[in-house]
């Protein structure tokens, strides 16, 4: 008898190529190959292409020149218009490809481009994500 398939199921970090294409089937080459690329290598100066291409899919076509000429300060409502649903929709698909997973506790504290470009780095890392206490912080913009 023989064994087995070792990975008769496809984990998260397994996902062929043609199953990550059909997930961003709505978004640019430049966002697939991106993708792609992570999930080979997990290099994280891939994960802001990633973002603002899934980002980009869910955006209205007349704010999409934002996203390009905005940086990773660009604000995900205020600036983009993206509503609660949207916002659950686009962290779906982050975590899907890039293999992590978003807690709603997490996804409180992420307001720009640049804070989900961040927390993905630093969770592929391992490294803490959680945001420091608004308590402990002066804000500079209340002078």
């Amino acid at each position: 008898m023989s064994p087995p398939p070792e990975n008769s199921a496809t984990a998260p970090d397994q996902v062929t190529e043609a199953q990550l294409r059909d997930s961003l089937r709505r978004c640019s080459e430049p966002t697939i190959q991106a993708a792609l690329a992570y999930r080979q290598t997990k290099d994280p100066s891939h994960t802001l292409p990633i973002v603002v291409g899934i980002i980009e899919r869910y955006v209205d076509p007349e704010l999409r020149s934002k996203l390009t000429d905005g940086g990773e300060g660009l604000r995900l409502i205020e600036d983009l218009g993206l509503d609660s649903l949207t916002m659950m929709e686009i962290v779906m698909l982050v975590e899907e490809v890039v293999g992590l997973t978003i807690s709603n506790d997490e996804l409180r504290g992420l307001l720009t481009v640049g804070d989900i470009r961040t927390f993905i780095d630093r969770k592929a890392a391992g490294l803490d994500t959680t945001p420091a206490a608004p308590e402990n912080n002066q804000s500079p913009a209340t002078a």
